[in-house]
């Protein structure tokens, strides 16, 4: 049996359609050219490589997991870059390994990546399964059309060795690079005080790359410069370059000069091909001016590729293969229709060189073969799938447009030799009544040159430098060869945090495409000046590794140890740059190092309050217990504590620290309420605990306590349980009163009780608390719906108190009452 392995469900089902599959489970099942065969498939990435303090040993881990930069650079050697399932993902796992590890042979049918991320990301789960068949082997497709998958199901090439295979390899080596990056995230939020500052490749490029335009931009001064130039009767400049610029009008010597007859030098006639095919960040770039953000652009086409209505998204292929022409070429008039392009318009058939090549994979970004029947269907894809599909089939169509054909005229004036002109007269539209881009600019009049130029005062200006907009970034980024034009546009939606991105600060801000910067961006283009991270030379020489690892030039781990020298100059470049800015580093918490049982830890220098002594450090290190005197508790009370060393757990992540292990105050009792380990009173109102009443307490029942003494000398009970309580604005857990049991607060004659009107509703309220009998003033706020501060409470030991409190519906075994219920202490 035969398994193949896709990366998504909509994969798995054009897969199956074209093999002629059928459901089977989990699975699709069938055979195709005698060959039986079963589908299945993931959802994308299944793994992810852990936090670093599990990649090293526990030694490490410590160190590892703190964010003290001076724990960098990480050592990579000591990384066992061990992955973790997803937690969502744990069911799909589970279906691939119990259908493919009875397979004879595994196809990997994940995307052909130009990074390698698809095999990657198959290998990946076989390799954490350990599914081991007699043979691997890989399909190329460049879309999920039907003949292209059955084509390459029958063409599949074998994979001698799973993890040589040069593709994986190549993902592997990016994958670990960007993991290694995420030190500079640590090191721009240590020194941005605190700023969390994402900084990884493309990101730290992008806000580079904006921020000097913004520079550019703001520095700018429009100063006038003013020459002589001549102008003819149709509009047409004749300049020279030797005539001298002047400050100011009165300078420029118009006086020196008079009409001069035009002479034409030449007439040629010049041809413009159509516009290169779009990439995802070029057509996204083209939609942000509507106000359409990339995040969308990304789901939508997604969307639409799942149904071979486009190609396929992530590609990296700037042409279109002879095939792929060939395959096109008969849906050209009906996709003409559809998008309301002339037919007549297409009659240039042949292969154009600039468009067609021998070479790729998947192809440049194109219509798909499935031709929708209008525009109008295509918004269940999503809002813009309309707009997608009509800027990418025009852009398209264009190359079966004749040229851009025109008419160039350059002359001269014959007195003054020097000065010549231009210009550009269009002869034949042709791709342009199709699809125009608007980046062929041309400052002549397009008319003929005249017969006669006069001289003028030209005033100019030097020319002022483009604000960023999205189409400008991505011009800037595919000038420099960095990332596909999918993976520029999935960044730029993560930077200014778009629907989907995982940027809870966003560096950049974007306008109908207009890009500007937040408070973080600012810091972070001042910071990374001048930083390995955000010089583009980086990432181009990241991809060339790719290319040399793939090769077998060179070995993964022998690129990623460059990394060390990165963080560690970068550092340095970053703290200087902090220092400039006048920017505090946030201050880490200060860790110790030593060896305990055997392990290399760090713990925390300093233990709630209390900064550890060197002799403290070295008693903990060596396994023994500690005692931590002084330390204040959330009720203001002071108490101490003994402990040792050990294996804790926070937020799911394990670590060695102090841990408690009693309580020396002989007037606390420490116990687990709730899960947590907590510290209470030994008495309460003057009653002493006893261990069946605190075994009780620290399950969360109620507890009845009888012969209390109020201030006023009455006697009476109470019941209470353990809950959390608020003083002095802090929170903390002990006793708290839920029902009176006996004495004078539960009589029920008359005069114990007073009625009046709170919240508009006529109530009555038992005359006294806890002893204390409510005053006419205390009775006026109470009813009001105020909160009341009441002194004179004492304990069995004579200490006096006070308690603050209002009137509210309460619940006691499930029965509603009203009265007054304490809400903290007074002060």
């Amino acid at each position: 049996m035969i398994g193949i392995l896709t990366e998504k469900p909509s994969a798995a089902r054009n897969f199956a359609k074209a093999l002629g599959a059928r459901k089977s489970g989990s699975c699709f099942t069938g055979t195709f050219q005698g060959e039986p065969f079963l589908i299945v498939h993931s959802v994308g990435h299944l793994y992810g490589l852990v936090d670093p303090r599990y990649q090293v040993p526990d030694a490490f881990s410590g160190i590892y997991g703190s964010w003290d930069i001076s724990n960098l650079p990480w050592d990579e050697s000591i990384f066992s870059w061990r992955k973790e399932a997803f937690p969502k993902t744990k069911d799909v796992v589970t279906s691939i390994k119990n259908a493919l590890s009875d397979c004879s042979e595994v196809v990997i049918a994940t995307d052909n990546d130009p990074s390698g991320e698809g095999d990657l990301l198959a290998t990946e789960i076989l390799l954490e399964n350990h599914i081991v068949p007699a043979k691997f082997s890989r399909m190329h497709f460049t879309d999920e059309a039907p003949a292209t998958l059955q084509k390459s199901f029958i063409d599949r090439s074998t994979i001698p060795v799973l993890t040589d295979n040069p593709e994986y390899r190549k993902g592997l080596y990016r994958e670990r690079f960007d993991f290694l990056s995420m030190q500079h995230t640590r090191i721009a939020t240590y020194f941005s005080a605190g700023n969390p500052l994402r900084q990884g490749r493309l990101k730290s490029v992008m806000v580079r790359m904006v921020g000097q335009q913004l520079d550019a931009v703001k520095s700018y001064v429009r100063v006038p410069y003013f020459q002589t130039r001549f102008k003819d009767e149709h509009g047409n400049v004749y300049a020279s370059p030797k005539e001298t610029l002047y400050k100011t009008k009165e300078e420029v010597p118009i006086d020196n000069y008079h009409p001069s007859k035009v002479a034409v030098d030449s007439v040629t006639t010049k041809h413009t091909v159509p516009p290169k095919l779009l990439d995802l960040a070029g057509l996204s770039s083209i939609l942000s001016t509507k106000g359409i953000k990339a995040s969308e652009v990304l789901q939508t086409y997604q969307n639409l590729y799942e149904h071979q209505i486009v190609s396929y998204p992530r590609t990296e292929d700037k042409t279109i293969t002879p095939e792929q022409f060939n395959e096109m070429l008969p849906l050209i008039h009906q996709i003409a229709s559809i998008v309301g392009v002339d037919s007549s318009l297409l009659t240039h058939m042949q292969m154009r060189k600039t468009h067609v090549k021998n070479g790729g994979t998947h192809g440049a970004n194109r219509p798909g073969t499935t031709v929708p029947s209008s525009l109008e269907a295509l918004r269940s894809y999503g809002s813009c799938a309309s707009l997608i599909y009509e800027i990418l089939a025009k852009n398209f169509l264009a190359m079966f447009a004749e040229d851009y054909i025109y008419e160039q005229e350059k002359g001269h004036l014959v007195d003054y030799p020097d000065f010549v002109g231009k210009t550009n007269i269009p002869k034949s539209m042709g791709f342009k009544q199709v699809f125009n881009d608007g980046d062929d600019k041309d400052d002549t009049t397009g008319t003929h040159l005249g017969t006669e130029a006069s001289p003028s005062i030209f005033e100019g200006y030097p020319k002022p430098p483009q604000k960023p907009t999205m189409k400008w970034l991505m011009k800037q980024l595919e000038q420099y060869d960095v990332g596909t034009g999918a993976t520029r546009t999935s960044i730029y939606a993560d930077v200014t945090n778009q629907k989907g991105g995982k940027s809870k600060c966003p560096l950049l801000t974007e306008t109908k495409g207009k890009i500007n910067m937040t408070h973080e961006g600012e810091i972070s283009y001042h910071l990374i000046e001048g930083t390995h991270i955000a010089d583009v030379k980086t990432t181009e020489a990241m991809q060339q590794c790719m290319r040399d690892i793939a090769a077998g030039k060179v070995s993964v781990e022998e690129k990623l140890h460059e990394m060390q020298k990165i963080v560690k100059d970068d550092i340095t470049i970053i703290s200087q740059n902090a220092k400039a800015m006048n920017l505090k580093p946030k201050e880490s918490a200060k860790t110790i190092p030593g060896v305990w049982n055997g392990v290399n830890v760090a713990i925390r220098a300093k233990w709630v309050s209390h900064i550890w002594t060197e002799e403290e450090a070295k008693a903990l290190f060596a396994g023994e217990e500690v005692c931590v005197y002084g330390l204040q508790g959330k009720d203001g009370k002071t108490y101490d504590v003994k402990g040792k060393l050990d294996y804790q757990t926070y937020k799911g992540q394990k670590y060695v620290g102090f841990a408690v292990t009693g309580y020396l105050n002989d007037d606390r009792i420490q116990g687990v309420w709730n899960g947590k380990n907590i510290l209470i009173k030994k008495e309460w109102g003057g009653h002493t605990w006893t261990q069946d009443e605190l075994k009780q307490l620290f399950a969360g029942k109620e507890v009845s306590i009888e012969g209390l003494t109020s201030s006023n000398g009455n006697t009476y009970g109470v019941k209470g349980k353990l809950m959390e309580q608020t003083y002095k604005g802090k929170k903390y857990v002990g006793f708290k009163v839920v029902d009176y049991l006996n004495g004078k607060e539960n009589t029920t004659s008359d005069n114990d009780y007073i009625t009046g009107t709170w919240r508009g509703k006529t109530v009555s309220i038992k005359s006294s608390w806890n002893g204390h009998i409510w005053t006419e003033e205390e009775v006026r706020n109470l009813f009001a719906g105020r909160e009341i501060s009441v002194y004179g409470f004492k304990s069995k030991k004579g200490s006096t108190y006070g308690v603050t409190g209002k009137l509210e519906n309460q619940f006691y075994n499930g029965k509603k009452f009203f009265g007054f219920m304490r809400t903290g202490f007074a002060d």
